[in-house]
């Protein structure tokens, strides 16, 4: 079931399930086709309101410092500003000057804020300044998971890794759903839970399972939880 909104100005940006959307941006590593080129990968989609900003510079960082446990995760970046490549290229090198981090990735230079319309990014009231919206791109092009974050305050890139290691976890087994805090959770540590049964039959079913299998700890029928 698709969890598009409609943003203030009337686009309906793309929700969960939701094929993501076909777009041939500019990168400050060239042309990319969306979500073609990213076929077979997991995409991570981030947008900043703007180059050489504070927090959006300390996320940039913050991202690159992670890159590799993206990739390990098969999945690659891909910032977005709705500024101009030649920006883009100036802000890295900045970066890499005064910081010592390299952006590795590619920022797609969104000036006129198109792609940004395109995607609900734009931050109601604030021009073309885009909020901080992060999409999860499965590798078949559709959209698993959408935050977004006010400009004033940088992202989490903990949680980003964990919903995408849980996004994935999940699609190993379908059925299978993670807790809060997953794979730390206080009561349940990296233990999964078992979507309930949806009969009687399969709920009797589903009780007598967990008694006999080492791995499962049923509280109750409908709320059975699984070890790797």
């Amino acid at each position: 079931m698709s969890e598009s909104q409609e943003s203030a100005d009337g686009v309906t940006a793309p929700g969960i399930g939701d094929e993501f959307p076909e777009l041939t941006v500019e990168t400050s590593q060239g042309e990319v086709s969306l979500p073609d080129d990213y076929e077979g990968s997991w995409l991570v989609l981030f947008s900043h309101p703007g180059d050489f900003t504070p927090v959006c510079t300390s996320e940039f960082v913050a991202f690159e410092q992670r890159r590799e446990e993206f990739e390990e995760l098969n999945a690659e970046l891909l910032g977005l500003s709705v500024d101009r490549v030649h920006s883009h290229i100036k802000w890295t090198e900045w970066i890499g000057d005064n910081l010592d981090v390299d952006i590795d990735f590619p920022i797609i230079a969104d000036d006129q804020g198109t792609v940004a319309q395109e995607l609900g990014m734009i931050h109601p009231g604030a021009g073309t300044a885009t909020v901080r919206s992060v999409f999860l791109v499965d590798p078949s092009g559709t959209v698993r998971l959408v935050l977004t974050y006010p400009m004033e305050i940088g992202r989490n890139i903990d949680e980003i890794l964990r919903s995408l290691r849980a996004l994935q976890r999940s699609d190993e087994e379908d059925g299978v759903a993670v807790p809060a805090d997953w794979p730390e959770n206080e009561k349940f540590g990296d233990r999964v839970l078992l979507s309930p049964p949806g009969t009687v039959d399969e709920a009797a079913e589903r009780t007598a399972e967990a008694e006999a299998a080492a791995d499962m700890e049923a509280y109750d029928w409908w709320f059975v939880t699984q070890s790797e």
